[in-house]
């Protein structure tokens, strides 16, 4: 099981100790942890308390993944999803959650454990039942897929990759910059296993959409998404709404997968921290 480090720690005891509703939240692949800075900052402005976990061995900087890129490989969606649930198990308030990509498959599941007193997935990666596999996907996970033995690697995107499947709704000049100042390598791992997913029942990415702890949910999609596009995050969105929950769909016009650390981040933000207020 993985264990929770220092710096997961120390933002626990901040949360217990401040007495306010917790937002984890949750990055995916290709990204790390402080993907979410300006996000935290906001929601810790508006009354709340963020946490921003890592996946189990994350390093703290770009830098330091570039160095040792190899500590991202094997990682599965089982083990990160039980990491959060170790995090969010020591908070003293259940707390809201907020993911992206896989983040918001994540996000998903934890809901699915009654562990979230509300969430929000944002272009979230498909789950057991999710159908639709539209051209863009495919094309977006073939530097993975393409390779079976990169299931068991740590697999960087090239700047053209990146620009495909992140950031293909914003100008050459900031796609450049964010591909510098984000992108690490990820593990191969979740990546086959969404994608084998509707074809092995007992596949770690599957989600507990009819739980009646999952609590109000929010998807997030971003309309020039090539990673997830609309197709995608609404099946997610039908099978969810059978939950007696809330459940809501909303598009964001003219972004693509990038949507959360990119120069328009803050519209999303907002969006996330509205139906975040309405319910914690």
């Amino acid at each position: 099981m993985a264990t929770i480090t220092d710096y997961e720690a120390a933002q626990i005891e901040k949360a217990n100790a401040t007495g306010r509703t917790p937002v984890v939240f949750i990055h995916g692949l290709w990204l790390l942890p402080s993907s979410w800075d300006r996000w935290a900052a906001l929601f810790e402005e508006s009354g709340y308390t963020a946490l921003t976990p890592g996946w189990p061995d994350d390093p703290q900087t770009v830098d330091e993944a570039k160095a040792d890129p190899e500590v991202f490989a094997h990682k599965s969606v089982g083990q990160v999803a039980d990491h959060f649930g170790e995090v969010i198990e020591t908070l003293e308030k259940k707390p809201a959650l907020i993911g992206h990509s896989f983040g918001g498959l994540l996000a998903q599941i934890l809901a699915g454990r009654g562990l979230a007193a509300a969430s929000v997935a944002i272009d979230p990666a498909p789950f057991r039942g999710v159908l639709p596999l539209p051209v863009s996907a495919l094309k977006s996970a073939r530097p993975v897929l393409g390779n079976p033995a990169n299931r068991n690697r740590a697999v960087p995107l090239t700047y053209e990759q990146f620009r495909f499947a992140f950031a293909n709704a914003v100008s050459e000049d900031e796609a450049k910059e964010l591909y510098s100042t984000f992108a690490v390598p990820a593990s191969g791992v979740p990546i086959f296993q969404a994608a084998t997913a509707n074809l092995n029942p007992w596949t770690e990415a599957k989600v507990n959409s009819k739980s009646p702890d999952r609590g109000p949910l929010l998807v997030i999609s971003g309309e020039k998404d090539h990673t997830v596009p609309w197709a995608i995050a609404n099946a997610a969105y039908k099978k969810q709404a059978r939950n007696d929950s809330v459940t809501e769909i909303t598009e964001i016009p003219n972004r693509g997968h990038a949507l959360t650390i990119d120069g328009g981040w803050r519209e999303v933000a907002d969006t996330a921290l509205r139906f975040i207020k309405r319910f914690v």
